[in-house]
């Protein structure tokens, strides 16, 4: 009951990942990244410590698909899960669960994976990487909404999608985008939302983390447009 992306940006070097499912605070559990590493997207019965486990084995500089072979081996459970991952190459990998009985696949482009279960059409996922290339010259978190959204155009989930998230990881430790919606039933909307209101703002909250004497770390926010 979950489609997502993750994508490598080959302009700035920036991981990303969106994702959308009909459960509640889907961003706590699905997506993990880091800068200059990788990118991991567990899910399907989700066991969230495969997230960071295949964080810590990208770091130790494994491939993509050295990286789901750890994460599926000696697990009793792996046949509930289903997994992608984007290494620091761009070189992408994913794993579907035996169990996994519902509509579900997966598809690859350059640095980017789409996967998803529980869907109403078994293209989903290649829309989605459509979606994703359709915009080669957007910022990573524009084109990974694109791709989310182009998932709902395909039909989406069986289920009403209720949460989504929008992860970029750019140079710092701390994320250069972050946006959730926890429950909402217009979930992907209320999230393009988000990403449309914090955009022109996202360089000021860098530089005042890492600049604060910067003239664009004194910058008031962007009053948010009307719904």
């Amino acid at each position: 009951m979950t489609y997502s992306v993750a994508a490598l940006c080959r302009r700035t070097g920036q991981f990303g990942l969106a994702v959308t499912t009909s459960s509640i605070a889907v961003g706590s559990r699905v997506p993990f990244a880091k800068p200059g590493v990788g990118a991991v997207l567990t899910q399907h019965q989700t066991d969230p410590r495969l997230g960071p486990r295949g964080i810590a084995l990208l770091e130790e500089g494994r491939t993509a698909a050295e990286t789901i072979a750890a994460l599926t081996a000696d697990d009793p459970h792996i046949g509930r899960r289903q997994l992608a991952v984007v290494d620091r190459t761009g070189a992408t990998a994913f794993f579907h669960g035996e169990h996994i009985r519902s509509t579900h696949g997966a598809a690859e482009g350059d640095g980017v994976i789409a996967i998803g279960n529980i869907l109403r059409t078994e293209d989903l996922p290649a829309r989605m990487i459509a979606g994703f290339d359709a915009r080669p010259d957007e910022p990573l978190a524009e084109r990974l909404m694109a791709s989310l959204e182009a998932g709902k155009a395909a039909g989406g989930e069986l289920k009403q999608e209720k949460s989504a998230v929008l992860l970029v990881v750019d140079k710092e430790t701390f994320p250069l985008v972050d946006l959730r919606v926890d429950y909402d039933p217009h979930a992907i909307d209320v999230l393009r939302f988000l990403w449309e209101t914090y955009q022109p703002m996202v360089e000021m909250y860098v530089a005042r983390a890492v600049s604060p004497d910067d003239p664009v770390a004194g910058l008031s926010p962007v009053p948010s447009p009307a719904r």
